[in-house]
C-alpha cells in the first residue's frame, strides 16, 4: 500500500497541505513546537471519536425493544 493512499482526495484540504509540507527549513524549536500542536489535535480527535461512540451507544440503547 502507497502512503499516498492515507491522504485525503481534495488538493486544498488542510490535512493533505499539512502532511505535503516540506519540514526541512523548520528549526527544532518549530518542529517541537509542530509535535505539540499535533499531538493536541490528536486529543481532540481522539475525544470526539470517543464522544461520537458515546452518543452513538446511548442512541442505540434509549432505541432498543
Amino acid at each position: 500500500m502507497d502512503l499516498d493512499d492515507d491522504l485525503p482526495r481534495k488538493a486544498d484540504n488542510p490535512l493533505a497541505q499539512l502532511i505535503r509540507q516540506d519540514l526541512g527549513p523548520l528549526s527544532v524549536a518549530d518542529l517541537e513546537a509542530r509535535i505539540k500542536a499535533l499531538e493536541g489535535e490528536l486529543a481532540r480527535t481522539r475525544s470526539k471519536i470517543e464522544s461520537a461512540v458515546n452518543h452513538k451507544a446511548t442512541a442505540e440503547a434509549l432505541f432498543k425493544r
